[in-house]
């Protein structure tokens, strides 16, 4: 999945000189967490978060009165306190290059820049939302995992298992587990109807499947598989 797929491209824009008060009321209004800020030419120039907004706000323990404090935020624009220094991606990023760049700097949203030109932004939220869609997340689904040694054709042993039953592999992730090098933990999802059948198969073939979350995983290691 290239994050061209998912990308926001009706986007919210405003101009530098547009007061606090003014982006704060266009947040609420969108119910959106980031105001992408161009120039004339509507060329990229900062990036202004709800969260940013916030800070900038007065504290409630000010001794400014109304007037003053209505005045001050006025004066206030976004150029004063937008982020100038903004990680870009293409439409041609991939959707778990962008999670690990978010991750990575800890921010929560990425404009998307193609030809020079601001074409959309990706969220936390997008990512979320393809992760979850990727596993196959869903209330008629079974989730089960099998420990399963680091090897050619493994993940062709537990599917053939399945396929002889006639069970359909709705998503299949995989993970390493730190604690036992060499060992990948195979997350599976399948029609909950077969959820029960599935774990008496692949029990059947030799493999230990965890149903639930267990401290110790040393008897489900593969080393241990009968």
């Amino acid at each position: 999945m290239y994050v061209g797929r998912i990308m926001h491209t009706h986007l919210v824009t405003v101009p530098p000189d547009t007061t606090i008060l003014k982006a704060k009321n266009i947040i609420a209004e969108k119910r959106i967490n980031h105001l992408l800020v161009v120039n004339k030419n509507e060329d990229l120039i900062g990036m202004v978060s709800d969260r940013d907004i916030k800070q900038s706000w007065a504290s409630p323990a000010t001794t400014l009165s109304v007037h003053e404090l209505n005045y001050l935020l006025s004066q206030l624009t976004v150029e004063m306190i937008m982020v100038k220094k903004i990680i870009t991606i293409s439409p041609g990023t991939t959707i778990e290059r962008a999670a690990h760049i978010m991750q990575e700097n800890r921010i929560s949203a990425l404009p998307v820049i193609e030809a020079e030109k601001l074409v959309g932004i990706i969220t936390t939220n997008d990512v979320m939302g393809v992760l979850l869609q990727a596993i196959g997340m869903s209330e008629d689904s079974a989730r089960f995992s099998v420990l399963v040694e680091d090897r050619i054709g493994i993940v062709a042993e537990v599917s053939k298992l399945l396929k002889e039953a006639q069970i359909n592999i709705r998503s299949l992730v995989t993970w390493p587990e730190k604690k036992h090098p060499g060992v990948y933990q195979l997350v599976m999802r399948v029609s909950a109807q077969d959820g029960e059948k599935a774990v008496a198969v692949l029990s059947a073939g030799g493999f230990k499947v965890l149903t639930e979350y267990v401290e110790d995983l040393t008897p489900y290691l593969p080393s241990n598989n009968e």
